[in-house]
């Protein structure tokens, strides 16, 4: 994990309406954020406005949201260079969205995770280099004053849920906004499945609390920075129980060798033609496939 300091709260008490942007990929909970910050704004009497791009039912499509929010706010959409915070829920995204934040104030929120593209990957053969963007975290804090860069995705899966990424996300963001804990806690509960409430509180009080604590910066080693320029191989893994036999996978794999069987259920049939390629673990609804890098 990277950071620089700790966040200071935006001063939402300006005349300016306060710029809060959200970008992501289809599937990573972009809008839920986007809408439990609406609601708590609308809750303590600010006007609110939200614009958002979405309904990429498939993982791995462009998904962003504009929320303006103030005592009084004219327009829905955040003019470039303008952005107070921009939270990102994918690193390439986040990137790719820089231009909208304000360069002398702006807040850079982010998860370390990379979802690359299939049109990344038109080299399969293992080692090859992906044409995913290489723009390393040290080289982006240096850039961005307010940077905060955190694999969040890692620390969800710790905590038993990895879509609760999201949700680690909202913790940092939280620090910014004057808005107390227990208002979060109340839209986090009404925003998310009522089974996974306590583990999405847990995540929260987790993304708060890294940036409260104001703990050594490390940087953060996992699969999502491993180079792909190195020769490695990888163990494709299924749980049966979670496929639901959409085929998405087997369409997309560039190799061919996944099958759906008499069930239904996607079933690797070559194992030495699969590359590790990642995209049939990117591309599920339905988080049933799992790659591991070794």
């Amino acid at each position: 994990m990277t950071r620089q300091g700790v966040i200071a709260p935006v001063e939402m008490a300006n005349t300016a309406p306060t710029n809060v942007l959200v970008v992501g990929v289809g599937g990573q909970g972009v809008i839920m954020i986007s809408k439990a910050v609406a609601r708590l704004c609308q809750e303590n009497g600010l006007e609110v406005k939200q614009s958002e791009v979405h309904g990429m039912a498939k993982r791995g499509g462009s998904v962003f949201s504009h929320i303006r929010f103030g005592q009084e706010v004219k327009s829905p959409l955040i003019p470039q260079g303008e952005a107070d915070i921009l939270l990102a829920m994918e690193w390439a995204e986040g990137l790719r969205w820089l231009p909208y934040l304000n360069p002398e104030r702006g807040i850079f929120i982010a998860d370390t995770q990379r979802i690359v593209p299939p049109f990344s990957c038109r080299d399969r053969n293992r080692g090859a280099e992906s044409g995913y963007i290489n723009t390393s975290v040290q080289e982006l804090v240096e850039k961005v004053p307010n940077a905060f860069a955190m694999d969040a995705t890692s620390v969800a899966t710790e905590l038993g849920n990895a879509r609760a990424a999201n949700t680690v996300l909202l913790g940092a963001l939280s620090t910014a906004l004057e808005f107390s804990q227990e208002e979060w806690h109340r839209v986090i509960a009404e925003a998310v499945p009522p089974k996974t409430v306590g583990v999405n509180k847990e995540a929260f009080v987790k993304g708060r609390h890294w940036v409260e604590s104001g703990e050594t910066a490390t940087d953060f080693s996992s699969d999502n920075v491993i180079s792909l320029k190195e020769p490695r191989e990888s163990r494709l893994e299924i749980t049966q129980a979670w496929c639901k036999g959409c085929d998405i996978c087997v369409k997309m794999c560039p190799e061919r060798c996944l099958q759906l069987d008499q069930h239904q259920i996607v079933q690797l049939i070559d194992e030495k033609r699969c590359t590790g390629c990642r995209l049939c673990e990117w591309l599920c609804p339905d988080f049933a496939i799992s790659v591991e890098a070794k």
